[in-house]
């Protein structure tokens, strides 16, 4: 189960074809799919449409209506409520500190884009994560230092 967050990173990187050799299908909530694709026509847009055509993202709901969440944003809430919903073992995709923080207090595994781009480094799917964050940088998309350290000391690269 994916947030908006880590496909718009991987969109950025053109790693969103990573997704399926990791985790095979990513499901997103309903509210997801509808944040990541607006209808502006940009590159992440066309990348995630170009996911979903291929199999790689799902789009799945109707979202449960509990536990409530008002801390969090629509697509942090539903990620949540669909994995607790979910009768077997879940791994949810999100970015944002308190969605993490709040999904792993109801008991969820939570993993993020920067694990992402190390788990693909460890897969062989990409040479360089350090070059992914780079680029990742680049588009103006942040993550700490010191998480990015952190993933390039797990894979080897520093």
């Amino acid at each position: 189960m994916t947030d908006a967050s880590p496909l718009i990173g991987l969109a950025r990187v053109d790693g969103l074809c990573w997704l399926r050799p990791l985790f095979g299908v990513v499901w997103m909530p309903v509210e997801v799919n509808a944040e990541v694709l607006g209808g502006f026509g940009s590159p992440d847009e066309q990348a995630l449409s170009v996911a979903i055509a291929a199999g790689c993202l799902a789009v799945c709901g109707p979202t449960p209506d509990l536990p409530e969440l008002p801390e969090l944003d629509e697509g942090e809430t539903a990620c949540i409520r669909l994995a607790l919903a979910h009768t077997g073992s879940s791994l949810l995709l999100m970015d944002e500190r308190l969605g993490r923080a709040i999904a792993t207090e109801n008991g969820l595994q939570v993993t993020g884009t920067a694990a992402v781009i190390g788990m693909a480094r460890r897969r062989g799917l990409i040479p360089s994560a350090k070059e992914v964050f780079a680029r990742l940088h680049a588009s103006d998309f942040r993550i700490s230092a010191a998480v990015i350290d952190a993933i390039l000391i797990r894979v080897g690269e520093k």
